[in-house]
């Protein structure tokens, strides 16, 4: 049985029912993981009872409003049967234009009944994380937790004190895996649940892999994910991960990204929202060696009473670092955007160049979007720039398209789609490249959504 937990703290009442969660649910989750990763469960809860679910007052969620899905009464936090399992099997990505090695997550955990775990070319690894700990336990060791340390967001403690479920990546030196993998989370109950899931990537040196995730919902239940990634990219390793999102309105998803990069390394992270009812992602770049680069891209496109945060920090911990933001979104109706983007370059970090950019286009007089850009420099041979723009469509690009004959449903189209493009160029995987242009289309159109790269119709 778990030990009581004694930790003063103030927070809130709406945190006490996932405490509570915690000590329903602690023994059969420990039951599943190793022990490594059921000895950070303890202290991962204390200081969730000191932080708590993160409120308006702090400063990184001061736009967000979590409560219409943290007060919840959720009737259910998913721990799957065999039946699941099952069922989650009948999804398989068909996806023979993008030829990439696809899994399938059901509500955070991997569905394969007979083979949790296998090996791709290259020796790359990938499969159930609970089941790696068993075998690349050095490897878990080495690597889980590490990159979370000294997190002040009362969320990722709770992850780390409850996750049940998620995907283990392992790339060898010298791995370079041709085809992406792409990982499809599936969402999906007859209750309304809670969900979260850890995923553990881990690329050595001078290897080269691109991940893609890409998030759906089947059921139209309200649910609440809360998931966590850590990535370690080692000496002159190249990785990219590109994160679809096409969730309903009933549908939260938060996400917390970690990347860790070593000496030369390169490393992108691209979230493309499509749709979701709140949609949170945090991403964290810590640029560990000299001559690392990193690019971080965003698109969210929203509409009705849609909301989109992107909280991304970068950390320039080294000399000669790169790194460069790009967020854009197109918000509509009531929805509402946020972007709050920090760069930190620490004392030493000579020779540092970082840029930032953030632009928007609010279609209607009642869409919102709250940006904060943020430089924090150390060091005085930089180059470091950052901006930000919220505005409406161009009239006189409108009028100029108008003026050749195209009319001006179709002139705001071509607008926004060619202020989108910037950001969908940056993905190097051309057949997803050019889905993910039809898929921006299509939402601009107003059409439902799909996700051309899976059999999996939810729309």
């Amino acid at each position: 049985m778990p030990k009581k937990i004694t930790v003063m703290s103030n927070h809130s009442e709406r945190s006490d029912k996932y405490i509570d969660i915690y000590r329903e649910n602690i023994e059969r989750i420990s039951f599943s993981s190793s022990p490594y990763i059921n000895s950070f469960r303890e202290k991962a809860i204390a200081e969730f009872i000191k932080l708590g679910i993160p409120a308006k007052n702090n400063e990184s969620y001061r736009y967000t409003n979590l409560d219409p899905f943290f007060k919840h009464e959720f009737k259910n936090y998913f721990m799957p049967g065999k039946q699941d399992f099952i069922r989650a099997e009948k999804f398989r990505c068909d996806v023979t234009d993008l030829d990439a090695h696809g899994i399938v997550l059901l509500n955070g955990f991997y569905p394969t009944i007979n083979d949790k775990i296998r090996q791709l070319p290259g020796g790359v690894w990938i499969g159930s994380l609970n089941e790696a700990s068993k075998i690349f336990d050095s490897h878990i060791e080495k690597h889980y937790g590490k990159y979370v340390n000294g997190n002040s967001d009362g969320l990722v403690h709770l992850n780390t004190a409850l996750a049940s479920g998620g995907v283990f990546i392992y790339v060898p030196a010298g791995a370079v895996l041709k085809k992406p993998v792409q990982i499809i989370n599936l969402v999906e109950s007859d209750e309304d649940i809670f969900n979260q899931h850890r995923n553990l990537v881990i690329v050595e040196k001078n290897a080269d892999i691109t991940l893609i995730i890409c998030d759906h919902t089947l059921s139209p239940q309200k649910f609440l994910t809360n998931a966590v990634t850590e990535i370690y990219v080692g000496e002159n390793s190249h990785f990219d991960i590109i994160r679809v999102q096409n969730e309903h309105n009933n549908a939260a998803k938060i996400t917390h990204t970690f990347i860790h990069q070593e000496q030369n390394s390169h490393a992108s992270s691209n979230n493309i929202t499509l749709h979701g009812g709140l949609v949170r992602n945090s991403t964290h770049h810590y640029l560990g060696g000299e001559g690392a680069e990193c690019f971080s891209y965003g698109l969210y496109l929203a509409d009705k009473f849609q909301h989109v945060d992107n909280f991304v920090n970068v950390n320039h911990a080294y000399p000669n670092c790169t790194s460069n933001q790009l967020f854009k979104g197109v918000l509509d109706d009531m929805s509402t955007g946020v972007f709050n983007g920090r760069i930190y370059v620490n004392k030493g970090a000579q020779g540092t160049s970082a840029y930032q950019k953030n632009n928007n286009i609010l279609l209607t007089d009642d869409a919102k979007m709250y940006t904060k850009p943020q430089l924090e420099i150390y060091a005085d041979d930089v180059k470091c720039s950052h901006g930000a723009t919220v505005g409406q469509l161009d009239n006189n690009a409108l009028f100029y398209l108008q003026s050749r004959g195209i009319s001006k449903h179709e002139a705001r189209l071509m607008l926004m789609y060619g202020f989108a493009h910037e950001v969908i160029q940056n993905i190097r995987v051309e057949p997803l490249r050019e889905r993910m242009d039809n898929l921006v289309m299509q939402r601009l159109k107003g059409e439902l959504s799909r996700c051309a790269s899976c059999m999996v119709k939810c729309g």
